[in-house]
């Protein structure tokens, strides 16, 4: 593919969706919902199975075919030593082969396929594909945001919601606990009520419209929210540090941490930041 693909974000997200669910496929002859056995661990105790890798090796492999010059950032990848310079590129790709990994050796259908390309620091184009679920949403820029169902073959437009009076849902993960800093955090909101939800599919659950707040405390990587968030941007939402601040990305140096964030819709909604958050 020629490097003019970058002018036409449209198809090159298709490219994109098309690779995402080939990936899913990949991790899919390894999914039983009973779990999975056989799982390692990685060198800081995360786990991985050979599902991550195989389907990041199938995403290696068509982001090559298709932008050969731009460099990707995948999280096994990583894991390996293999960290390609960012120096002197507008753009890269960040890929998470299966986001949830403990929700994918539990059995549980709440994982999902990453791949996002930055430009400048920031999520241009994002695909979150669920293979379980049967369920996708992408982006490529303000108004494009949508959730497409393999089941019925139906693509929707998704926008964030003005937060319903009857109080904020609130999504929260279902394997990262945040204890007494969550509780404390959302004490300054009418919450209606709290969803646990497993990877990136809780930032869609935001971009959809379905839920209005994910506050995240504790440690992220850039591959883990990069496709969510390029998918909540479009659909008018984001996310941000407790202070406000955007999330970018490659600018972090060789450990692509993120910093503690909130995802939400509206920014005029955030509260003033609590003494001891995004510490």
């Amino acid at each position: 593919m020629s490097p003019s693909l970058l002018e036409h974000p449209k198809a090159l997200m298709n490219q994109l969706r098309r690779l995402a669910i080939e990936a899913g496929e990949v991790t899919l002859e390894y999914f039983e919902e009973t779990g999975f056995v056989g799982a390692d661990s990685k060198a800081d105790g995360s786990p991985v199975t050979i599902a991550d890798q195989k389907a990041e090796a199938r995403i290696v492999t068509g982001l090559r075919d298709i932008l050969p010059d731009v460099p990707m950032i995948g999280e096994e990848s990583v894991a390996d030593g293999v960290i390609p310079s960012l120096e002197g590129h507008r753009h890269f790709w960040l890929v998470d082969p299966l986001d949830g990994t403990k929700e994918f050796i539990s059995g549980s259908g709440e994982y999902t396929v990453n791949i996002a390309l930055i430009e400048d620091g920031r999520p241009k184009i994002g695909i979150v594909y669920a293979p379980a679920r049967g369920e996708l949403y992408g982006a490529c820029g303000e108004g494009t945001a949508f959730r497409w169902l393999e089941e019925t073959g139906t693509e929707k437009e998704i926008r964030c919601r003005v937060v319903p009076a009857g109080g904020w849902t609130v999504i929260s993960s279902r394997s990262h606990g945040s204890g007494t800093r969550l509780e404390a955090y959302l004490s300054q909101f009418k919450v209606n009520k709290v969803v646990r939800r497993g990877s990136s599919l809780k930032i869609c659950a935001i971009a959809a419209g379905k839920a209005d707040l994910y506050p995240r405390f504790g440690s992220t990587c850039e591959w883990d929210t990069a496709a969510g968030h390029a998918v909540v941007n479009a659909a008018g939402g984001h996310i941000c540090t407790f202070a406000g601040t955007e999330l970018t990305y490659g600018g972090g140096g060789r450990k692509f941490l993120n910093d503690e964030f909130v995802c939400l819709a509206d920014l005029r909604d955030l509260p003033p930041a609590l003494e001891d958050e995004g510490k």
